[in-house]
């Protein structure tokens, strides 16, 4: 865990509960660390990238949590610099509880999982919601080609901390396209393969 995500998440109430249960002291050692590791490097960007979804978590000023899962072409959440994530807002229900959610309080938890390798990374930022500007540079960036959806906002993230998270508990699951894929390769060799015995001459009878 990096120091930035720990101060962040590490409220006074946090450590005296892991005080309490005995596992402050595997933690502490990160209050000492100079390196804060707050900026996104190869390894996130590369893991964001191959992404299709993400769970994102906001809180209303009742303080209740609310948590959507939010979809798209791998790599539609884009990652802009080492400290800013963005992407493309699509038109939904309209329901617009996680925008109004963030004119209240912009701070969001994101949690992007790989379920095929049991990996799993979680990010802690700030939300700005800015108003979708056609043939602006800034936003068609964030459009997939061929993606059919009609965006209306821009969504970035300036982020403050992550984490890798344990991948104990994280079930293994396999996306279709992954198996189809698979099973396309597994085709292609059986045929390849046909055909070099049916190539190859046939012993004459005795």
């Amino acid at each position: 865990m990096s120091r930035a995500y720990a101060d962040l998440a590490f409220t006074p109430t946090v450590r005296a509960t892991q005080t309490q249960m005995g596992s402050r002291q595997l933690y502490a050692p990160l209050d000492q660390t100079e390196d804060r590791r707050d900026a996104l490097g190869a390894a996130e960007a590369d893991f964001i990238a191959a992404c299709d979804g993400f769970y994102q978590a906001t809180v209303s000023e009742s303080g209740w949590p609310y948590v959507q899962f939010r979809g798209g072409p791998a790599g539609f959440l884009r990652v802009l610099d080492e400290r800013t994530v963005a992407y493309a807002d699509f038109r939904g229900n309209r329901q617009y509880i996680s925008t109004g959610n963030l004119r209240g309080n912009d701070r969001v938890s994101i949690i992007l999982m790989d379920y095929a390798r049991q990996r799993r990374l979680k990010l802690l930022g700030r939300l700005s919601v800015t108003d979708w500007v056609a043939h602006d540079p800034q936003a068609t960036q964030l459009l997939e080609p061929g993606y059919r959806a009609r965006p209306q906002r821009v969504m970035t993230i300036k982020v403050e901390g992550f984490d890798w998270n344990c991948p104990q508990h994280i079930p293994v699951r396999i996306d279709a396209e992954d198996v189809q894929r698979a099973l396309n390769e597994r085709d292609a060799r059986i045929k390849a393969l046909e055909a070099q015995l049916a190539a190859q001459p046939r012993p004459a009878p005795d």
